[in-house]
C-alpha cells in the first residue's frame, strides 16, 4: 500500500497537481486505484461531459467496494449511522482484508475495522505527500493543468469524491433490505478472493507480463513465508530487474 502511495503521489506530480491539490484529492476520495486512472484520462479542458466520464470511470473503478462495503453491514449494522457512514469513506481493500481475516477468527469488535482503517489512511497520506514531493523533483518541468482554475479543479475533486463514496456506502445500506440467510453468507465469505482478484487484474491488464510475474513471485513468497512486507519487496525486485534486461 506504501509503494502505491508512492506512486499516485509521483503520478499527481508529474501530471502538474499542485501539493495543496494532491493533499485534498487524497484526503476526499481516497480511492488510489480510480485516481490513477483518472489522472492518466485527465481532460485537457473540462465541461459537463468530461465530469460524468470522471464519475463513471470512479464508479466502475471503485465498483468492488459494493461488496466489500455489503460483507461489513451484518457486522457493524448495530453501531449508530452517524459513526458507520463516516467511517465508510476510509475503506479500503487492505483495511477489509484485515478486518474479515479477524472476523474469521471469531473477533466481533467493530473497532478492529476502525482503528485499521484508520491507521492506513495516514500511512496513505504520508506515502503520498512523500511520493509526491520525490516526483516533483523528476517530473517534466512543463505543469499540464496548471492553469486549471480553483473551481473546476474542485468541482472534478468533488465528482470523484461522490462517486467513490457511493460505492463504499452504496453496499452498506443496499445490506440493509436483504435477509441474512446462510447462503448470502457464505457467499460473504467467500469474497476476499474475489476482490482480490478484481483489484489485481486490471494491473496484469495493463502492465503485461511483468506485473503477473511480480505478482506471481510476491504471492509465492507470502504463502512461503507469511510476510506480506517481504513480498511486496520482492515482487518490485523482479519487476524492476526484468525492465532493467529490456522486458
Amino acid at each position: 500500500m506504501i509503494a502505491f502511495g508512492l506512486a499516485v503521489g509521483a503520478t499527481a506530480a508529474r501530471k502538474g497537481f499542485s501539493f495543496l491539490d494532491n493533499f485534498l484529492m487524497n484526503l476526499f476520495v481516497y480511492a488510489g486505484m480510480s485516481q490513477l486512472v483518472v489522472m492518466e484520462s485527465w481532460p485537457e479542458r473540462f465541461s459537463a461531459l468530461a465530469l460524468a466520464g470522471l464519475a463513471l470511470l470512479c464508479a466502475t473503478v471503485n465498483a468492488r467496494m459494493l461488496l466489500m462495503s455489503a460483507s461489513l453491514q451484518p457486522w457493524l449494522r448495530g453501531l449508530p449511522y452517524w459513526q458507520i457512514y463516516p467511517g465508510l469513506h476510509i475503506l479500503t481493500d487492505p483495511g477489509w482484508l484485515i478486518s474479515m481475516s479477524y472476523r474469521a477468527k471469531g473477533g466481533s469488535d467493530a473497532g478492529v475495522y476502525f482503528g485499521a482503517s484508520a491507521v492506513l489512511a495516514l500511512a496513505w497520506m504520508g506515502a503520498i505527500t512523500a511520493g509526491y514531493l520525490a516526483g516533483a523533483l523528476i517530473a517534466d518541468p512543463r505543469r499540464y493543468g496548471i492553469d486549471l482554475v480553483m473551481p473546476i479543479f474542485f468541482s472534478a475533486m468533488l465528482v470523484m469524491a461522490v462517486a467513490t463514496y457511493a460505492m463504499r456506502a452504496g453496499g452498506f445500506w443496499l445490506m440493509a433490505f436483504v435477509p441474512l440467510t446462510p447462503r448470502l453468507r457464505r457467499m460473504i465469505e467467500a469474497l476476499p478472493g474475489s476482490v482480490v482478484v478484481a483489484a489485481v487484474l486490471p494491473f496484469i491488464v495493463r502492465e503485461g507480463p511483468i506485473a503477473a510475474l511480480a505478482i506471481a513471485v510476491a504471492g509465492a513468497v507470502v504463502l512461503a513465508t507469511r510476510k506480506d512486507l517481504l513480498a511486496v519487496l520482492a515482487g518490485m525486485a523482479v519487476a524492476a530487474a526484468a525492465r532493467a534486461a529490456g522486458f
